[in-house]
């Protein structure tokens, strides 16, 4: 019992040592979150169809997954300079982060949409301090995960791969966020377009989209690679630290890479539907035989990791 008892208080003491900004923030986070979910509940409003409270109660989340990722990456970095300049960027990624959706939440309460808003000075100046803050953020995973993935050894094979294939998939996830602040040829035509930027392709953002994700049902959806390709930083990860400890080095190092590698492919695939002006839900014969031709690569890959352990173990 005491050994149980003992788990979450080691925990936590690991975690009290983490970066305190970055924690602190990912702490603020999930009580937000809970807001935000008693806004969905008792809130009626909708914004483009969707209940207004599900974009901060989504970020938040979102946001509070990322920071503590982050600030577990800081306490691996091992050289002092590094730590000294990981901690500031933390700190700025934090504040960034903050940012964000301090502006997602004063626009929910105004009952007006935050992202490629420019209708009014108002607006347009809230649009740009988030447009800051993303910048912000991607620019801190870069520093963080590069410190961490290039410049400090970590004795764990499979998980030092984790790191470096969940930062390179997070980094291009984050960067499909660029591509949905280019103005659509409707608003270029338009000089009196209330908004810049889209995360629909084919159509706009107020068609109907999926219940609380809010992806696009009827056209290409920038967001399903933006969202799949930045949480690589925590999914393979923790399935390097997941993985059975029965498994040799070797063959944890093989499953993370094979995992990485299906998680890369997963990330294109999503971001070639969505330029294709498809929805995420009605995937044409081309789209779905990519997707079989990755199941069925990524299924032989795993069955040659475990052929080849039955091998080693006779």
């Amino acid at each position: 019992m005491s050994l149980v008892q003992d788990r979450p208080r080691a925990l936590w003491t690991a975690v009290r040592g983490w970066h305190r900004p970055l924690v602190a923030f990912t702490t603020v986070m999930c009580l937000w979150a809970v807001v935000c979910l008693v806004g969905l509940i008792l809130d009626p409003r909708t914004l483009a169809g969707d209940p207004i409270w599900a974009k901060p109660l989504k970020f938040s989340i979102s946001l509070a997954l990322y920071a503590i990722t982050l600030a577990w990456m800081l306490s691996m970095v091992q050289r002092p300079v590094l730590r000294r300049i990981g901690w500031w960027a933390g700190t700025v990624g934090a504040a960034a982060s903050l940012l964000e959706i301090v502006v997602i939440s004063i626009q929910v309460v105004r009952g007006v949409g935050s992202h490629f808003n420019v209708s009014t000075p108002t607006n347009q100046l809230f649009y740009q301090l988030m447009a800051g803050g993303v910048t912000l953020m991607y620019c801190t995973t870069l520093v963080i995960g590069a410190f961490l993935a290039m410049f400090s050894r970590i004795e764990d094979r499979a998980l030092a791969w984790s790191l470096r294939l969940g930062l390179i998939i997070a980094l291009v996830g984050l960067s499909v966020g660029f591509l949905m602040v280019i103005p659509t040829a409707a608003q270029l035509a338009d000089p009196t377009s209330s908004t810049y930027g889209s995360h629909s392709v084919g159509g706009d953002d107020a068609t109907g989209g999926i219940f609380f994700l809010g992806w696009n049902t009827a056209h290409g959806d920038l967001r399903v690679s933006h969202f799949i390709g930045m949480h690589a930083l925590q999914v393979l990860p923790i399935l390097a630290i997941t993985l059975p400890g029965a498994l040799s080095e070797a063959d944890r190092l093989r499953i993370v890479v094979a995992a990485g590698a299906t998680y890369a492919a997963v990330t294109a695939i999503a971001l070639w539907q969505a330029l294709r002006g498809q929805s995420v839900i009605h995937p044409d014969a081309i789209t779905v035989a990519a997707v079989g031709v990755t199941i069925v690569l990524a299924a032989m890959s795993f069955m040659t990791i475990a052929a080849q352990r039955r091998h080693q173990h006779r």
